[in-house]
């Protein structure tokens, strides 16, 4: 073999070695430990007792329905705030109404006796009063503020497992005048009770 070849094998021989050599300089210790985690979210559940606040047929003008009803907190959060909003249709039996029938039932929210620190209310203490058609265009924050927060230093809201008593009144307004365009018509309302969130915390 000649002297070339023999150093080219040389060199192929201390190249192979070095690396071998360098390989080795990566072997390390090694430990696994897992952890098992968990995010499991709450639930908002606010339920209404009863679910049909009123029901009545034969109105007529300057009558009035007194009703109460729970909202309860049957979720596992707390709830910061209830928000109201209202919607309703009114069926024209004989196609003649020029004003809407919203215009004359009224809601007279009573004072609530669960968030007051006065101790118990006389049941006519009105806390908030306008007609259904003003309601149903109303932010639902703004009323809100006016039926839960009125004498109170009780947060708006419920805890979990509380539940608050609410008092309305609705009135057939009897406005002096021609009524008769509300014979035999019928509204239908839906009331829609919106739970917010506390806010978020360190946990």
């Amino acid at each position: 073999m000649s002297l070339k070849k023999k150093l080219g094998l040389g060199i192929g021989s201390a190249a192979l070695g070095l690396a071998l050599v360098s390989g080795g300089t990566y072997a390390y210790f090694s430990d696994q430990e897992q952890t098992n985690n968990t995010f499991a979210s709450g639930t908002l559940d606010l339920s209404v007792d009863p679910t049909t606040i009123i029901d009545v047929e034969n109105l007529k003008p300057g009558d009035w329905m007194n009703r109460s009803f729970d909202l309860i907190n049957d979720g596992s959060l707390d709830i910061s705030s209830v928000n109201l909003l209202t919607d309703y249709t009114v069926t024209d039996a004989n196609g003649d109404n020029v004003e809407d029938f919203g215009d004359h039932l009224r809601v007279n929210f009573f004072w609530n006796d669960d968030k007051s620190t006065l101790g118990p209310l006389s049941p006519d203490q009105v806390a908030f009063q306008t007609t259904l058609s003003e309601l149903k265009d109303m932010d639902p924050d703004t009323v809100a503020n006016e039926i839960f927060l009125p004498w109170t230093e009780e947060p708006a809201g419920l805890e979990v497992g509380d539940s608050d008593t609410l008092y309305v009144q609705f009135e057939f307004v009897d406005n002096g005048e021609d009524q008769n365009e509300f014979q035999g018509d019928a509204l239908e309302l839906e009331w829609t009770f919106e739970a917010q969130q506390t806010e978020g915390e360190e946990r």
